[in-house]
């Protein structure tokens, strides 16, 4: 019997997440003692914290302020500036990253301990690098989703990932953080999954996540994103998810954000980013995998969407990954 490797292409949420969010830059845990706060500007990251033990009280701009119990996750997909501290009459630090390729600026391990010798809080913070031109598929999500341990009023599988997590930091063992770190992704997944739903139930949500929840155009990103590097049109498209050509263009763009071959052409910048960070591979051969016939045109398209060229991105994902 044969055993095929599934492969993950194709499967455009996950594709979206893996490049355009899930990347770790900085996982921590802290150990507060009231009175204790943390004043967090907005940064260009998005952020989950789990409380493990106490409570924090969670207040963004234009929310309202929310109290997390244990068991409790907030995640802040879109890196809102914030405040978390144990009373609204505590006055917060704030939280400063350090000047990158310091060593202010590099993950230190253990445990942050903060505030005074009051009550105790536990929590795990997660952050995600949000990733250069992301794609508008994300569209623009709320400042915060969260997420209860409780199985009977939450989604059960993020209540018993939840479980898993405050049973790892109770009894930690070899690996813990990089456990601890997989059970974040999980978290951030099933957010992200539950925006998709919410989204497509709300009249008023009518671009991003929601154009996952229509089959056409589901099935059309699904094209793109498990074929990048092939010479789509718009006819071909259509045809293969039957629509009209003008039908599906209109509904596409209306649902997504942006027309089928300018999505088609952001998604192809995004994958030849993660291969120039993470191969070794020439500038010529991630062109010809995204689907690009030459060198040049491949050039100008990626700084068209990245910002810089091929080989500038690559040097400076390098010197990043020395911190």
């Amino acid at each position: 019997m044969r055993l095929d490797i599934a492969d993950g292409r194709g499967d455009v949420l996950g594709d979206v997440l893996s490049l355009g969010l899930l990347r770790n830059v900085l996982y921590k845990q802290i150990d507060a003692r009231a009175p204790w706060g943390l004043d967090m500007a907005a940064r260009n990251r998005a952020m989950l914290y789990i409380v493990a033990r106490g409570q924090a009280r969670l207040e963004i701009e234009g929310e309202e302020p929310v109290v997390l119990e244990a068991g409790h996750v907030a995640f802040l997909p879109r890196g809102p500036a914030h405040v978390l501290r144990d009373s609204k009459t505590t006055h917060p630090s704030a939280v400063c990253d350090g000047t990158p390729g310091t060593a202010r600026s590099r993950p230190t391990t253990g445990t942050r301990r903060i505030g005074g010798r009051g009550a105790r809080t536990s929590i795990v913070a997660a952050f995600f690098d949000l990733r250069r031109a992301p794609p508008p598929l994300l569209g623009r999500p709320p400042s915060v989703v969260l997420f209860s341990g409780d199985a009977s009023t939450s989604d059960p599988l993020a209540a018993a990932t939840i479980a898993l997590v405050l049973a790892e930091l109770e009894n930690p063992g070899p690996a813990s953080v990089l456990l601890l770190q997989r059970l974040a992704d999980v978290l951030v997944v099933r957010a992200m999954r539950s925006l998709t739903q919410q989204q497509a139930c709300r009249a008023r949500q009518t671009r991003g996540l929601v154009a996952l929840s229509d089959p056409p155009i589901h099935d059309a990103l699904s094209l793109m994103h498990a074929r990048v590097e092939h010479p789509w049109s718009v006819a071909e498209l259509a045809a293969r998810v039957g629509l009209s050509r003008s039908g599906f263009a209109a509904r596409f763009t209306g649902l997504v954000g942006e027309p089928p071959l300018q999505y088609l052409a952001r998604w192809r910048a995004t994958r030849a980013a993660e291969l120039l960070r993470d191969t070794a591979e020439p500038v010529s051969t991630i062109a010809d995998r995204v689907g690009y016939e030459s060198t040049p045109s491949f050039n100008k398209a990626f700084k068209r969407w990245q910002g810089t060229s091929p080989g500038a991105y690559r040097r400076e994902a390098r010197g990043a990954q020395q911190y």
